[in-house]
């Protein structure tokens, strides 16, 4: 004869498959975030130069740490950026980014120093490197480029930098809030799609 137990498990199982189902943001939005500047003053703007990104201005050295807990997907420690050829691909310097395990991606770029490696797993608040003017913010002042994406191959640097607008979400974890952009970024990857084509600042 079955227990109670052992009689009421199917019913968990299957509310639990009713309740992600309804609901498949409930889980992922449980997790913490972390504002990716910490121990620094800030600013940033609500606006961004010719596609969907944040440039969060504090001072060389400030450290940088992961918004999201995920694996390191591209990692760049050579500045290889120069003002003759203003390649796409080097315009970040030294940059990073995460694909975390609510399945975004997130970038961060113009850094002075990088701390870790392609494939690495790291929690929300792990210690990324530091903020800096690498890449085409040369001479410039520093901080640090901010973005969102979905996941593609290496190498697409253009999505890569930033698809959905991020200060709503930075305003959240920065006040100890955890908004969350999954819905944000699967909305314009699908109306996207994988690798849409360059069309600004190529």
């Amino acid at each position: 004869m079955k227990t109670f137990a052992a009689r009421l498990l199917p019913i968990v199982v299957a509310l639990t498959a009713v309740t992600s189902a309804a609901f498949p943001g409930s889980a992922e939005a449980s997790y913490t975030r972390r504002f990716p500047i910490i121990g620094c003053k800030v600013s940033y703007a609500h606006s961004h130069h010719d596609y969907p990104a944040t440039d969060i201005f504090a001072a060389r050295g400030c450290k940088v740490v992961a918004p999201f807990t995920g694996r390191v997907d591209e990692v760049s420690t050579v500045d290889r950026w120069s003002s003759s050829t203003n390649r796409g691909a080097d315009r970040g310097g030294l940059s990073f980014s995460i694909v975390g395990t609510d399945g975004v991606r997130y970038y961060g770029s113009h850094l002075s120093s990088i701390r870790v490696r392609v494939g690495m797993h790291i929690t929300e608040g792990y210690w990324i490197g530091n903020v800096g003017n690498s890449g085409d913010a040369r001479g410039g002042a520093t901080h640090l480029h901010f973005g969102l994406s979905w996941p593609t191959k290496p190498g697409v640097w253009w999505v890569r930098r930033g698809e959905v607008y991020p200060w709503s979400y930075l305003d959240s974890w920065r006040a100890g809030g955890s908004k969350s952009p999954v819905a944000a970024v699967a909305a314009e990857h699908k109306r996207q799609g994988d690798v849409p084509a360059c069309r600004v600042d190529c």
